[in-house]
């Protein structure tokens, strides 16, 4: 499984899932497509902030394979 915290494993269009920041005790997670990435530093230990096409926010956990 690819990396989430490192910047450069992360690309518009990626399918990932995120936890959202409502979420993060339970740590339920969240599908989609990243839109934009939002974390400027190279790499995040809680993992890189994203919004996805739906427009929610969150730290991507698992990047998905097709």
């Amino acid at each position: 499984m690819t990396d989430g915290r490192k910047r450069i494993n992360i690309n518009p269009g990626l399918r990932v899932a995120i936890v959202l920041k409502a979420d993060q005790k339970s740590g339920k997670l969240t599908e989609g497509t990243v839109k934009d990435i939002l974390t400027k530093s190279p790499d995040h230990p809680h993992g890189i902030k994203v919004r996805l096409t739906s427009g929610e926010v969150g730290r991507v956990k698992k990047i998905l394979t097709s």
